[in-house]
Order: C-alpha cells, then structure tokens, then sequence
C-alpha cells in the first residue's frame, strides 16, 4: 500500500510539473484514465487518486464524459470600477427588450451564455425525480387540498428554519412564505410597502429582473453606484435617502447579479441600520447566498436586522432545478401584507413540491449536493474569465466573482453590445447586452455572460468568435 501511495504522488508531481512549467496550456485535455494507467503500469484507482490530488490543487479538472484537463488560471485582468449614477429616480422601460434577447438567446444551435441558468447535468435531477414518486405515495392527500389559501407546509418551513441557523439565525419560523419562486417573493415585497410612482434604490448594475419588477408595478428606479468588490455603497444610499422620500431598497449583497460582489458585513450592518432609521423597507434577494466561493457562507443582510425591516428571499432554481418553482421570503414585520398578496394574487404553492424539497433538505443531500456545486460554478467562472481574457479587446475589464455563476464584462468605449447583439446572434453565441442591467441606460459597453455551462470546446469557441465582434 506504502508503494502505491509514493507511485500515485509520483504520478501527481510529474503531471503538475508539466502543467505548472506551462508546457499544457489551459483547457488542454489530459492522457486518458486508461492510457496512463497502461503506460505508467499503474492501476486505475491510483491513476484516480493522483488526478484527484491534481483537482484539489486547483490544477486539473474533470468533464462528464469527456475526461480530466488543464484548469484555466485566473486571468490578469483589471475589473470594471463603479460609475456615476443619476441623481434622479427614472421610470423604466426594459421589459420589451428584455424578452426579445432572452427569447433569441434561448434558439436552437445558440450557445446560451445569456439566461443564467446552470446547465441541466449539474442538477440532482434523478434525486428529486425519486422523492416526487414516493411523496406521493407516502401523502396522497397532498392532492386533495384547495389551491386558492396560502397553506405553506410545515415540513418545508421547519427545514428553512434551520437552514437560518448558517444565515446568523435562525428565523423565526412565523416569519416564512412560501412562494411560486424567488421572482413572485420580491414581487410580492414590492406590492407590501410600495405605490405606483414610489421610487425604490437599486444596485447599478441592478438585475434586470428587477428592474422588470419595476416597470411592471409602476416604479421609479433610483440607481445607487455599485462597486464590484464590495457592492452598494452605503455613502451614496445615505445622501440619496437623506435628499428625497425612498419607498425601498431593492438588493443583491450576496454574489449580486450581474457583478459577483458580497457586500462586507459592516457595510451590511451599516445599511441595516440606516434603512430601519430611514423607514426605508429593503427587500433583499439571497438567491446566490449558497453558491459563494469562500469557505463560510457569507450572511445575509437579514442577519443585521434589529427591526424587522429586512425581506429576505430566496429560491432553490439556480442549484437543484428551475422547474420546481419553490422560493420563500422571510418578511419580517411585513409579514401580514405579503402573505395577503401572495393569497390574493396566486393562492397556495404546490404542496407536493414543498414536500419534495422538505424531504431533500432534511435528508443532508442538499449539503452534500451544493458542496461540489460551488466548486463546479467556481472553476466554470475561472474558466469563463480566462476565455474572455484571451479572446476580447486588450482594454476588456473583467469581474472577479466571489460567488454565484455570471461573469460581467466592461469592453473599451465605443463598443456597443446592443448594437452587435444581433451580430452575435447570428454567429450562434447569446449574452445579455450591459444596458438591461441600468434604468437610465448605462453599461452599453458591457455585457453579461452565464457560466453555468460546463466550459467545453463550444464554450470556448463561442467566446472566441464573440471576441471577435467585439474587437470589430
């Protein structure tokens, strides 16, 4: 056993040499499994082991199917800085826009580096199949009960409750609604503490989802510079809630979309504070919360909270699966007025689905499950900024996420990522143009790429010929 140890380290040293000596480059596939074994006389299981010690050295990585290659390195690029917002709150006009570019980006024979949407192979979807078949036969009643009252299921509260526990919770359990997605929890938070023509402060780049939100409900948008490192700035929110009446403060401090940042915990405790002096309702998306890349998940904004000022809300569609439609929002001491829109407007969510992701979350696979999913998203991004490094202009300016699965690109003045989105279309590559994420129409220079897609020879060829475009 001692000499199979020494071989398999051995067999580890002199791959990493050759890939730390630059003689692989990144994304460069590896000998096959079999190859090496039969060539270094090894068994297969040693062979793994060494290629295993490789991974968790950052070097290698491995693809379904396809084998185990060179990681990309981090590429040596500057990240884009904050910009100057207006001063004034604007109406938005995105919606339109929005879907065609979404719509196009979702054709066949487009590589969809537009929708952030993770790629189906990375989902437990098997899993959640078999819990579906034998929640049903275990409760079959679940099918009996009237849709139109808002009856969350115990089951799936409780489990939320202690997954507020790693949140700096735990939550009271009164607190929770379950909704049809993460979507309708911040929709339902802006119909809670808004009126059509209130303003509401957003990030600048906000998610454009939002910003739909907004349109939709009749809101003016105030956008707040936004740092890709640390987020929101809390100086500009404070003048801006100081010189004019905000309804609410629509965020993303955990791996914001599209920028990656998490805000640090004394500007979360900052904000915390003076919203709840301000009377300024903050209705906080933490969708990402769970896919940070650090050690320790990151807390929520909700975790400062001394008045219960916070909405905290979630889904699970960007780490088990879109389709199951389940978020929630924790909505503090607007708890009553949530919960009467969400009975109003959609009635109960599927009380099956709770069940399925009660019982999935309780069972530690969600644990388990979103350990390597982090990791996944973590070398898929690394892979994503390296393509773009080598493939776009000299003067590109790229984030560095600290989470989730986006990447923002800010490419040199005078490239116009709307005017050439049709272009891309064309050559069979979909982004999301950098004016979606602005109010006001800022960002036509940037972009925003989905990395939640294995980062195969496609990939890269795709960003390859985008590069192309956007050098002209």
């Amino acid at each position: 056993m001692e000499n199979e140890l020494l071989r398999y380290e051995r067999l580890a040293e002199d791959l990493g040499g050759i890939i730390v000596a630059g003689n692989l480059r990144p994304g460069e596939r590896l000998p096959s499994v079999r190859r090496l074994s039969r060539e270094r006389r090894l068994s297969v299981s040693t062979v793994l082991q060494a290629l295993h010690q490789l991974e968790d050295r950052g070097l290698v990585e491995a693809r379904p199917q396809s084998g185990y290659f060179v990681r990309h390195a981090a590429a040596p690029r500057a990240q884009p800085n904050a910009r100057s917002t207006p001063e004034a709150p604007v109406p938005v006009d995105v919606s339109q826009r929005l879907m065609r570019v979404l719509q196009t980006g979702m054709q066949p024979g487009v590589v969809p580096l537009g929708a952030a949407l993770p790629a189906c192979t990375l989902l437990p979807l098997a899993a959640l199949q078999r819990l579906y078949g034998g929640v049903l036969r275990r409760h079959p009643r679940l099918l009996e009960g009237g849709s139109h009252i808002n009856m969350d299921e115990p089951a799936l509260v409780r489990q939320l409750v202690l997954c507020s526990v790693g949140w700096a919770g735990p939550l009271a359990a009164s607190e929770f609604v379950i909704t049809n997605s993460c979507t309708e929890a911040l929709g339902l938070c802006l119909r809670a503490v808004t009126r059509p023509g209130d303003t509401v402060a957003v990030e600048s780049p906000a998610y454009h989802l939002m910003l739909q939100l907004l349109e939709i409900l009749g809101l003016k948008a105030l956008e707040i510079p936004t740092d890709p490192r640390t987020g929101l700035s809390i100086e500009a929110l404070d003048l801006a809630t100081r010189e004019s009446r905000v309804a609410a403060c629509l965020l993303v401090p955990n791996a914001s979309n599209p920028l990656g940042s998490i805000m640090p915990d004394e500007h979360k405790r900052r904000l915390a504070k003076l919203t709840a002096e301000r009377g300024v309702a903050v209705i906080e998306d933490d969708i990402y919360g769970d896919l940070h890349f650090s050690s320790e998940r990151p807390w929520p904004l909700k975790a400062f909270d001394k008045a219960g000022n916070v909405m905290l809300c979630s889904s699970f569609s960007k780490c088990l699966s879109p389709a199951l439609r389940i978020g929630f929002v924790a909505a503090g001491r607007y708890r009553a007025q949530v919960a009467l829109h969400k009975t109003i407007t959609s009635g109960g969510t599927n009380p099956v689905t709770q069940q399925v992701l009660a019982e999935y979350l309780e069972s530690g696979a969600y644990a388990r499950h979103m350990r390597g999913l982090r990791r996944t998203y973590e070398r898929q991004v690394d892979a994503m900024r390296a393509s773009v490094a080598r493939h776009f202009p000299a003067a590109t300016r790229i984030t560095e996420p600290q989470g989730g699965f986006v990447l923002w690109v800010e490419l040199p003045e005078g490239v116009d990522t709307t005017a050439l989105y049709d272009r891309a279309i064309a050559a069979g590559v979909a982004y999301v143009p950098g004016e979606l994420f602005s109010a006001s129409g800022m960002y036509r220079n940037c972009l925003r790429l989905n990395c939640g897609n294995p980062h195969t020879p496609e990939v890269e060829d795709a960003v390859r010929r985008l590069g192309g475009l956007m050098a002209g």
